[in-house]
């Protein structure tokens, strides 16, 4: 069974930094594509950011590039968003996405539950 568990979130003034984690069980981790995305109160949810497998290649929306980082640690199962300088804009629940974001054929396609980010001016 796939599990996702998602850490790190919280709240912070703007101008502070977060770093997200999704720990990763139940799936082969290295050749899985992942990536975040985001929902705001009232809004659909919006593509962040996602990396290959490999760790090669890295997309980011155009509102967060420059500010966030996705990485992923194959010997620790473990994805991260490091968010710097953040906005009150970037409030939202935060979501690990296992083989869903890139566009490219994964074995599955997983989400973890979410977390919180809120950001305060």
């Amino acid at each position: 069974q796939v599990q996702m568990v998602e850490s790190g979130g919280g709240s912070v003034q703007a101008g502070g930094s977060l770093r997200l984690s999704c720990a990763v069980s139940g799936l082969i981790f290295s050749i899985y594509d992942m990536g975040w995305s985001r929902q705001a109160p009232g809004k659909e949810r919006e593509f962040v950011a996602s990396i290959t497998g490999s760790g090669d290649l890295t997309t980011y929306a155009d509102s967060v590039k420059g500010r966030f980082t996705i990485f992923k640690d194959n010997a620790k199962n473990t994805v991260y968003l490091q968010m710097n300088s953040l906005k009150p804009e970037d409030t939202a629940v935060y979501y690990c996405n296992a083989g869903g974001m890139t566009g490219r054929k994964m074995p599955g396609n997983y989400w973890g539950q979410g977390t919180q980010v809120t950001v305060s001016s």
